[in-house]
């Protein structure tokens, strides 16, 4: 076995070597004590700017963990699938509310709700105070059966005279619900350019006047006498005097001219129907305005 003094034997190169390499680590412990080290700075515009969001983002981010969903007040008779699914509420439980509503039927109450759907009575207590059923469901009131008059006068509907409605005014039209100053003016205005209605069907040609207004108006007034209007000769005027015909529009008009022209005259209601453009649904009511 070699002795230990062997290990530290070194050629005159080698001490050399070692004592500069003594030198040289002394020497950086030195310079690391003595001298200061500054590290610079990143003053850059584009770190300034990140710097600059950093308090907004820390803030959303707090504001994203402390997010809770706003519920509105809801009819719990119109919950879909997606609605339920927000609230907590199970598939069995959303799929008993649905068929239920098939059938055409409203739960009234938060505990008409939990009968139907089975929900949990802790799922019911977070959503029930949203609840919102309509205000008669909320004021409902008990009446008192009708009471039958033992006069039988008194029940009866009282009957509703039918007018003439070219002879009606503007305050008896008014009466109608649904039709106002500005309505009754229109349907007298169109009465004074026809000469006079000559079917209950020409109220639908009224603008503004909607299908439930019309039914009434049916159920007040009718068409009498059928009223001596003065006819348009169709095979003689021009189409400009045509086309002040509330039926014609211009375009029309000049079809008009245009097929009579063509064709000889108008000779009846079968020649009207070949006008391209013409109003054949309409055709029994113009034809009263007309003559050959």
């Amino acid at each position: 076995m070699p002795k230990i003094n062997t290990y530290f034997r070194f050629t005159s190169q080698q001490r050399t070597g070692i004592f500069l390499l003594l030198l040289i680590i002394i020497g950086l412990q030195i310079s690391f004590h003595f001298l200061e080290v500054k590290i610079k700075d990143d003053n850059s515009l584009e770190k300034q700017q990140w710097l600059s969001l950093q308090s907004e983002i820390d803030t959303l981010k707090i504001e994203k963990e402390n997010f809770k969903p706003t519920i509105y007040p809801f009819n719990p008779n119109f919950i879909t699938d997606f609605k339920g699914y927000k609230l907590g509420m199970s598939t069995a439980e959303i799929d008993r509310l649905l068929e239920f509503r098939k059938t055409n039927q409203y739960v009234n109450s938060a505990e008409e709700f939990q009968a139907l759907t089975k929900v949990s009575d802790s799922l019911l207590a977070v959503i029930s105070p949203y609840f919102k059923f309509p205000d008669w469901v909320k004021n409902k009131k008990k009446y008192k059966p009708f009471e039958k008059f033992e006069n039988q006068a008194y029940a009866k509907k009282e009957k509703i005279a039918v007018i003439d409605i070219n002879v009606a005014s503007q305050e008896e039209l008014i009466k109608v619900y649904g039709i106002g100053a500005g309505l009754s003016e229109r349907i007298l205005k169109q009465k004074e350019i026809l000469g006079g209605f000559v079917s209950m069907e020409q109220m639908n040609d009224v603008w503004g006047l909607s299908p439930e207004v019309v039914d009434k108006l049916k159920e007040r007034f009718k068409v009498g006498a059928i009223p001596n209007v003065k006819k348009i000769k169709i095979n003689d005027v021009s189409a400009k005097e045509l086309s002040q015909f509330p039926y014609f529009r211009y375009p029309l008009s000049k079809e008009i001219v245009t097929y009579r022209s063509m064709n000889n005259g108008i000779k009846n209601s079968e020649d009207l129907v070949k006008i391209k453009g013409f109003p054949v649904e309409k055709i029994q009511v113009i034809e009263k305005y007309l003559e050959y």
